[in-house]
């Protein structure tokens, strides 16, 4: 009598198995009770039992329960006894390991068996379930019976938790077609016929017919060129075996890798893990019997005795490690990746085209948003990309791409400064300076191309809205200059003053928004357009300051005699608190000013025709060519200031930057 802890057994049980596991553990039984038979052959019946209780809008109820018959050899002493003994090596010849009854606890609630087996010239019928405390069969019943047919009924009651997921009888025999389909493939062996129907013998389905009858037409093989690969160090490679299939109709699954275990499916991994074109289903154009496209996935089948030797006791997995390093033993995942390449060859120009189709998509990207990476889009890898690949997954494989050669690169630079003489550095200096300036001009491109993007949104930022109104003072504000920011902490690609003027790029003292110097409540407020910012190089009294006042487009009320906002009025009030030493530097030192420090002034706003007025005979101001902007010198102040249109600096801006734009296609 057995003495095991079978509720530990079970709840040890580990991932990789699922509902089907114990189905498909007593089909297996049952296949290999009629092996046993000395002419081998028999039939094999799977019926559905469902739940009483049925489902809303007159659906088929969910299905509870399968009994499983067979004409095999029944539970005779030998097969009663392996049952009761944990880990027997009572079938170890077909691959058993002992262990996957146990499963049928996993997943359901109950297992009997009733069976008819021979002892000696006599008949005796056996009955028992399946224990789940200490013995490993409880309620067993000998007797001898006036039955002449040998074979066994075992019953897998109540599905744990949700129950079965799958209510059609077709899918369910479709699914268990896959996972026995080397039963039915191998050329050596001849499968007992098996069905799969409802409870009261109605909607039979044969699964053999999936395989052996052409009429259903739901699995075809593709013949391969080279079936065998090895893998594995040379003193000890391992040999496997693969066939590769298409299966029709395939609903919503995916194109899978099987590992078999003693013909039996173990794992099934997405091929697209390794292939990205196998992520969608494929098509086989109309034929004369066929008008329409059929929709297949593919199955790539992989055999091998170092599948079968180290299967887990679940049959839910492998006894040697999924992903493989340099101290390890071969890897399931180096095993599935060969699969996959030979699933991948067998499809051919499928696979090619489906290849070509994402080639496009990237050189669609670079040419249309991202010129930049023109210089490296053919040396990256896309083999791994995602079939339909986003913009952003396009992006990250780019920025991958240049990321590993700046870092390749730096390495060369470092060992040929560290290793190479002087009259060596010539001979490899040629390859490395070419390098620099590729990657240099992938960074200028990409600096330039977000240059159109800003300009772009500049020009937005003048226009009307939809409620004819202008963009508030904020839009501007930070497109040019992020508003509580200085120099401080807002680097060079952090603000656009290139809009104004490029050589504001290379200023070293920029504030805005931000008081100049403590107690000191005058500051430059660009959030309200009505302050100005102001701008320096290094702090040395021989270098520009630069003063500048934002007024909203659309606004010329600044210009009434009554307004306080004044902005030619505000710049010098401003050059002269400068002068005077009112403000200081962000890190507190004097602002340096002397007698013949130049100040530049700069003030953009809409030029309407009440602000030239204003401008020409009320401020002398000259005008410039094209009218959109003027200019005067104040001598007394040693300033020189302009008055620019919002046109004219984006107009200006645009004009500077249009030849690169030209070059880059954009």
């Amino acid at each position: 009598m057995s003495s095991v802890n079978i509720k530990r057994v079970v709840e040890n049980i580990r991932s990789g198995t699922t509902v089907y596991t114990p189905i498909v553990e007593a089909i297996v039984n049952a296949i290999q009770a009629i092996d046993a038979k000395p002419d081998h052959k028999g039939k094999i019946s799977i019926k559905v039992q469902r739940s009483k209780q049925q489902e809303l809008e007159g659906g088929k109820p969910k299905v509870e329960s399968f009994v499983i018959e067979d004409d095999g050899i029944g539970f005779n002493e030998s097969n009663r006894d392996s049952f009761d003994t944990l880990y027997t090596d009572h079938k170890i010849a077909q691959g058993g390991k002992g262990f996957g009854r146990f499963t049928c606890l996993k997943y359901f609630n109950d297992l009997t068996v009733n069976s008819v087996f021979r002892s000696g010239d006599v008949y005796k019928q056996r009955s028992f379930k399946m224990g789940k405390s200490k013995d490993i069969i409880i309620n067993e019943v000998v007797q001898e019976t006036d039955q002449l047919n040998t074979g066994s009924t075992v019953t897998l009651k109540s599905a744990i938790g949700r129950g079965f997921s799958d209510k059609k009888i077709q899918t369910i025999a479709r699914t268990l077609v896959e996972k026995l389909l080397p039963y039915f493939i191998d050329a050596d062996y001849s499968c007992p016929r098996i069905s799969i129907s409802e409870k009261d013998g109605s909607g039979v389905i044969v699964l053999n017919d999936f395989v052996d009858n052409q009429l259903s037409g739901m699995f075809s093989e593709i013949p391969l060129d080279n079936q065998i690969f090895e893998l594995g160090g040379t003193d000890d490679t391992k040999a496997f075996f693969v066939r590769v299939f298409k299966i029709y109709s395939p609903k919503s699954q995916k194109s899978k890798i099987s590992l078999v275990a003693d013909r039996r499916e173990v794992t099934d991994t997405a091929i697209h893990n390794y292939v990205p074109e196998f992520i969608d289903e494929f098509f086989d154009a109309p034929t004369e019997l066929d008008a329409g496209d059929r929709n297949y996935i593919v199955k790539a089948y992989v055999f091998g005795d170092y599948l079968d030797k180290n299967v887990s006791l679940e049959r839910g997995g492998f006894d040697f490690p999924k992903d493989g390093d340099i101290f390890s033993q071969l890897s399931q995942v180096e095993i599935e990746k060969t699969a996959a390449a030979i699933a991948r060859d067998a499809l051919g120009e499928t696979i090619i085209a489906r290849q070509e189709k994402k080639i496009k998509r990237v050189h669609e990207y670079v040419d249309e948003i991202a010129p930049w990476h023109k210089t490296i889009i053919d040396e990256v890898d896309l083999s791994l990309m995602p079939y339909n690949p986003t913009a952003d997954q396009i992006e990250t494989a780019l920025q991958k791409e240049k990321f590993s050669q700046e870092v390749t690169l730096r390495k060369k630079v470092h060992h040929m400064l560290s290793n190479v003489d002087a009259d060596q550095l010539a001979e490899g200096l040629s390859p490395i300076v070419e390098q620099i300036s590729k990657t240099s001009k992938n960074d200028l491109a990409h600096y330039i191309a977000l240059r159109k993007h800003v300009l772009s949104l500049f020009s937005r930022s003048l226009e009307l809205n939809e409620n004819e109104k202008y963009a508030s003072e904020a839009a501007v504000h930070d497109i040019i200059f992020p508003r509580k920011k200085g120099s401080s902490d807002c680097s060079l690609d952090d603000h656009n003053l290139w809009i104004i003027d490029e050589r504001l790029n290379f200023t070293n003292f920029v504030n805005s928004d931000k008081p100049l110097g403590s107690g000191n409540k005058d500051r430059p407020d660009l959030l309200v357009f009505d302050r100005p910012v102001l701008f320096r190089g290094d702090n040395e009294a021989s270098n520009p300051i630069t003063v500048f006042e934002f007024k909203k487009p659309g606004r010329d009320d600044f210009v009434n005699p009554s307004s306080k906002e004044d902005p030619v009025q505000q710049i010098i009030r401003y050059v002269n608190n400068v002068k005077k030493g009112n403000y200081k530097t962000p890190k507190g030192r004097p602002m340096n000013v002397a007698s013949n420090t130049p100040f530049y002034g700069y003030v953009m706003c809409e030029l309407s025709e009440k602000v030239t007025e204003w401008l020409e005979f009320e401020k002398n101001f000259t005008p410039m060519p094209d009218r959109m902007g003027w200019f005067n010198w104040f001598g007394n102040n040693n300033l020189y200031m302009e008055v620019l249109s919002w046109d004219k600096v984006l107009n200006d801006a645009e004009m500077r930057n249009k030849l690169f734009f030209q070059k880059l296609g954009i």
